[in-house]
């Protein structure tokens, strides 16, 4: 192969850009804030079933248990269908694949807004088919933003990509909450996404325009990348530390944000009872809280403060440190973490302390988001980025949030059957299950600073394979050529060594 080129790929500029996609600078921002839209959408539906979560117990006449069992449904069925979105991004028209997925998850939702209290079963199926629009939404969209910008354009429109996160996630609970109290009635908080799901559906056939995939990066003389089998995209994704790491390390991020979205209120509910600040939910009446509001607009605020606070320090850092990435995610990670701690100890005492301290956890643990992204795109080349997506989203997921707020409620459920049946044992119960989300945290921290260490390497080994310099060994290259009776074979190394 001869000595690679020791420097950086040469970034284009905005001419350079537009002649490689087809598209004009601002065709792309457009894509993107369609892109920014949809994502919104998404987390505005998970969040706001848990909006009204306790309206629903009382409606279907549920437990912890079976409340956090609605999250952990909708997450197993969108980690199972993620990786086949994956590789269908991989190979096909991704703008096609997205309008399929949110058509379908638009009429699914609104379905499940007609479902009468004794089918409570029928909920939980139709909050995990709505795992097939997320999932066709999520492993696709930051691959089409790969293919539109490089460099600090690329991390700067992923920032604004994933701000849509909490801030769709706290617009779940305030449009839960709100439109539950403008209509009297739960059901029609459900409602009010898949007609915004529609307008989605026809902005992205109107809008969006499918790039090339992985030409941005490539030197112009170049060959094209070529999609490969899927078991060898998975076998190269595996000898991937840092991209395996950052999983990991987001893996207890999703842990943490699973838990807290749906149980936070309810918690906060079941404090402002115990603190003597609001009546008990009883069965048979609206459950009547501010928290869900207040809380959506904390997750709001900190979602677009954490998001451009971590971007920022890390595009600081990056000039004088190559590891910043995983350093800034660790950081945020471990300083969330006794925050989220103080936050449920001073429940007992002070509904103000509490919401200071969920305000300073939520903001730390927000500056991963934009960032782990970036870190996958560069670390894996282009014709494998929605198998990579895929395989995040499973991995997050079946580690972290799938299970967690089950996770959460049993053990809030286990701890109340020893105790005596009050408000202040449901308080507890929850109180503890949580702080299992500050142990989590710390995990995932340890998770990043282990990714800072191979982070140079997989970075510079997935530019070099972008530029043809750098060619991945497969199965059959363990071998080497030698002549044998004036012609060049193919042997097994062991054959030569013996």
């Amino acid at each position: 192969m001869g000595t690679p080129k020791s420097e950086d790929p040469e970034v284009p500029d905005r001419e350079g850009l537009q002649r490689i996609t087809g598209l004009s600078s601002g065709r792309s921002a457009l894509i993107v804030a369609v892109l920014c839209y949809i994502n919104l959408l998404n987390y505005m539906d998970r969040f706001t079933v848990a909006g009204v979560l306790p309206d629903i117990e009382q409606f279907f006449d549920i437990g912890d248990s079976s409340s956090g069992l609605i999250q952990t449904v909708f997450i197993s069925s969108y980690m199972v269908l993620a990786p086949v979105f994956g590789y269908l991004g991989d190979r096909y028209n991704r703008k096609y694949l997205m309008c399929g997925g949110i058509a379908f998850w638009s009429l699914v939702t609104l379905g499940s807004s007609f479902i009468p209290r004794e089918r409570f079963w029928l909920l939980l199926l139709t909050r995990g088919l709505v795992g097939v629009g997320e999932a066709s939404y999520s492993t696709i969209a930051p691959t089409l933003i790969a293919d539109l910008f490089v460099a600090d354009q690329r991390s700067r429109m992923l920032s604004v990509f994933y701000f849509a996160i909490p801030v769709g996630s706290g617009l779940g609970y305030i449009a839960g909450s709100k439109v539950k109290d403008a209509a009297g009635d739960w059901h029609w908080a459900l409602r009010v996404t898949p007609g915004l799901g529609v307008v989605a559906v026809v902005l992205l056939f109107l809008v969006v325009r499918e790039p090339p995939r992985g030409a941005v990066e490539r030197h112009s003389d170049s060959p094209p990348l070529n999609p490969t089998s899927w078991w060898a995209d998975l076998r190269a994704l595996a000898r991937n530390p840092s991209f395996i790491l950052s999983s990991l390390g987001f893996t207890a991020v999703a842990f943490v944000t699973g838990s807290l979205a749906l149980w936070a209120p309810a918690f906060l509910l079941r404090s402002r009872v115990v603190l003597g600040e609001t009546p008990p939910c009883l069965p048979g009446d609206s459950c009547s809280s501010s928290d869900s509001l207040i809380f959506g607009l904390i997750t709001c605020l900190t979602g677009v403060l954490g998001v451009g606070l971590g971007v920022e320090i890390s595009r600081r850092l990056r000039r004088s440190n190559p590891r910043a990435d995983p350093l800034v995610c660790a950081a945020g990670l471990l300083g969330s973490s006794p925050f989220l701690f103080l936050s449920l100890a001073c429940a007992h005492g002070s509904i103000v302390a509490t919401y200071i301290f969920i305000f300073i956890g939520e903001t730390l643990l927000s500056m991963n988001w934009a960032i782990v992204a970036d870190i996958l795109l560069y670390v894996v080349i282009p014709t494998r980025r929605s198998t990579a997506e895929a395989f995040q989203i499973v991995l997050s997921h079946l580690l972290g949030d799938a299970g967690s707020p089950y996770l959460i409620g049993l053990i809030s459920d286990r701890l109340r059957q020893g105790w005596p049946p009050s408000f202040l044992s449901e308080f507890r119960a929850l109180q503890f299950s949580l702080m299992l989300c500050a142990f989590m945290g710390a995990l995932g921290g340890a998770a990043f600073l282990g990714a800072a260490i191979f982070i140079e390497g997989d970075r510079r080994r997935a530019q070099l394979h972008v530029q043809g310099l750098l060619r991945e060994a497969g199965p059959a290259d363990d071998r080497i050529v030698v002549p044998q009776r004036g012609r060049s074979t193919r042997v097994p190394v062991s054959s030569v060594l013996i």
